[in-house]
């Protein structure tokens, strides 16, 4: 448009109108925005940017956004989703970061943003403050408190290992085991390095505190990774990992890289070990020093058992040193007997004496005269007691009489007497007797005893009796005479 056009007058109407030769048409706002974000996007297709990361959040959709600042100006930011869910790391404020991609505008807001493709912490200064950072927040929430912390089992029987399957480290670890105390030893094979390890690291932890019911989980847990630069270790400062090992069940042993590398996940886990193979070591004990340690125990109880034995024997042997000797004892007793069998010697001897005297003394009572006179007399007595033969005979019939009555009274109480005449015994199983024909059938097994031996059967169904039909006056047949059936 020239220039005179603006000193014109009808410049100031209130109407647009366009002048003859004028060929600059107005343009809309779309229109202008369109070519600004061509323009842009032609002239900065790829850029690198670094800048600290402010006002991170990502979106329903998945999308990140956020500014990126540095001590002068500002840029807003955005990723998408795919890109997004590739990162290595968890975009947090504060961290600074090297974006790549590229600018566009955004005409929603006549503002301009880069488009980023990648991102990528800002050197190993901005990796290690971002680790700081993220330790301070989770040692906040307690998932580093040492009262969170479990003991590990003496003795475990099965041990889980999150690990890869192809390094070196799962070599190291099942050698170690096999050396000090042979166990089961599960292995759930994860990456431990770049992308998506992380989460698989996570998940491995969560699935063997999650097995389901019928196998045995383990009783220890081994997080290994072998050595390598803070890059190489970083998916185990990541958030899932510490949480997963912070909540799981199972006693964990941190075993990543080598001893002078740390990992958030050292601080979560129960136990540290400076290298996957002091894993092992922690995880159990060498099973040469446990036998040596029970064969120890073995040796000390026998010794504790048999000692008081030996200190008793010593004491009794002791005692019996000071005990007097049994000649000792007994030699009051047998002077004292001695004496007494001297005594008794001394002493018989007079008493024969003396009685030989006393009978010396009297001879007139033992003359010969004397005693004949002496049996005459008892002759003379003997012949006037009336002893005749009919005494003891009235004696024997009396006896006799009364032996015949209790033979008669045995013989009418004898049970089995009857028994010669066609009567029977009904006996229960024990052998005790039967006297109902009710109690009979609640018997499942009876004896009849007859004269010449016992008979067993079972009883049948107890049939009321019938009624009794009146006899005839005639006389009744020879088949209406026998005995009816006890169980019929």
């Amino acid at each position: 448009m020239p220039a005179s056009s603006f000193d014109n007058d009808s410049s100031a109407g209130l109407v647009a109108r366009s002048d003859e030769g004028d060929n600059a048409a107005p343009l809309s706002i779309t229109e202008i925005s369109a070519m600004l974000k061509r323009t842009v996007e032609d002239r900065f297709g790829f850029v690198r940017l670094r800048g600290e990361l402010s006002g991170v959040k990502r979106a329903a959709s998945g999308h990140l956004y956020c500014s990126l600042k540095d001590e002068k100006a500002v840029i807003d930011g955005v990723m998408w989703r795919g890109n997004a869910g590739r990162l290595g790391f968890m975009p947090e404020d504060g961290i600074e970061i090297v974006a790549t991609g590229k600018l566009t505008t955004y005409p929603g807001r006549s503002k301009y943003q880069i488009v980023m493709e990648s991102m990528e912490i800002a050197g190993e200064g901005a990796l290690l403050a971002l680790l700081e950072k993220t330790k301070a927040r989770l040692e906040a929430e307690g998932l580093f408190a040492p009262e969170r912390k479990q003991q590990l089992p003496f003795l475990p029987r099965t041990i889980a290992v999150v690990t890869s399957p192809t390094g070196a480290v799962i070599r190291d670890i099942l050698h170690r085991l096999a050396d000090r105390f042979p166990c089961e030893v599960l292995v759930w094979p994860v990456l431990v390095q770049g992308k998506g390890s992380s989460d698989q690291v996570a998940a491995a932890i969560r699935g063997f505190a999650q097995l389901p019911e019928g196998i045995s989980k383990p009783d220890i847990l081994i997080v290994a990774r072998g050595g390598g630069s803070i890059e190489d270790l970083w998916g185990f400062n990541e958030e899932a990992v510490v949480r997963a090992i912070a909540d799981c069940p199972i006693p964990v042993i941190s075993a990543v890289g080598h001893e002078t590398d740390t990992t958030l996940a050292d601080y979560a886990a129960d136990r540290r070990a400076p290298t996957p193979t002091a894993a092992a070591e922690m995880a159990v004990p060498v099973r040469v020093e446990l036998v040596a340690a029970i064969e120890d125990l073995v040796h000390r109880k026998r010794r504790a058992i048999t000692r008081p034995v030996g200190l008793g024997r010593e004491r009794l042997e002791a005692r019996l040193q000071r005990m007097p000797r049994a000649e000792t004892l007994l030699q009051p007793q047998i002077q004292k007997l001695d004496d007494l069998s001297d005594r008794l010697g001394r002493g018989l001897k007079d008493s024969a004496a003396k009685a030989r005297e006393k009978l010396q003394a009297d001879p007139a009572r033992l003359s010969a005269p004397l005693l004949l006179a002496r049996v005459d007399r008892a002759r003379d007595r003997l012949g006037a007691s009336r002893f005749t033969p009919a005494l003891v005979q009235d004696r024997v019939r009396l006896v006799s009489e009364r032996f015949s009555a209790f033979e008669r009274l045995y013989q009418s109480l004898n049970p089995k007497a009857p028994l010669k005449r066609g009567f029977v015994l009904v006996k229960d199983a024990s052998g005790r007797l039967v006297r109902t024909k009710l109690a009979a059938a609640k018997e499942t097994a009876l004896g009849i005893e007859f004269i010449d031996g016992v008979l067993n059967v079972a009883p049948g169904t107890v049939a009321s009796a019938p009624a009794k039909p009146k006899r005839a006056k005639t006389r009744p047949s020879a088949e209406q005479t026998q005995q009816d059936d006890l169980f019929g």
